[in-house]
């Protein structure tokens, strides 16, 4: 019997940016909010599939509009789950992740620039898409 293979190729139509900070989630989103002047509300854990059939959650804020998107992740397992798991497993010094998909609210350097000038954020990047492989666990 002859086996066929489905590909899916994803558009990812949004920038992920890494933050390193000492904040809790609460005060960087507060901090963000503030900043951004949008609102990050607290929403249900995500829930990610590991292999071993292993899940662990993962907290994140969401702000979204019809046009606009930023979520922010915390790059570790919610307190509770053990292992060394991360929502972007090739960049572990981050602590947190961003989601922005900001279509008409601001450009590509100006959201990174707002968001390095909060003062919990000790360091921010834009995390190249190209090659990332734990790019499907954005897709939900």
């Amino acid at each position: 019997m002859k086996k066929s293979k489905l590909v899916i190729d994803y558009e990812y139509d949004f920038d992920l940016l890494g933050l390193t900070t000492a904040a809790k989630g609460y005060k960087l989103a507060w901090d963000m909010n503030q900043a951004l002047h949008i609102q990050l509300v607290k929403q249900p854990d995500l829930v990610v599939g590991f292999k071993n059939n292993d899940e662990r959650s993962f907290s994140f804020y969401a702000f979204e509009t019809q046009i606009n998107r930023l979520k922010l992740f915390k790059n570790r397992p919610a307190e509770g789950d053990t292992g060394k798991y991360f929502l972007i497993p090739e960049f572990p010094h981050f602590d947190f992740i961003i989601l922005a998909a900001m279509k008409d609210q601001y450009a590509h350097p100006q959201l990174l620039e707002l968001i390095k000038s909060i003062s919990s954020v000790q360091f921010a990047a834009f995390i190249p898409m190209e090659g990332l492989k734990s790019k499907s666990n954005f897709i939900f």
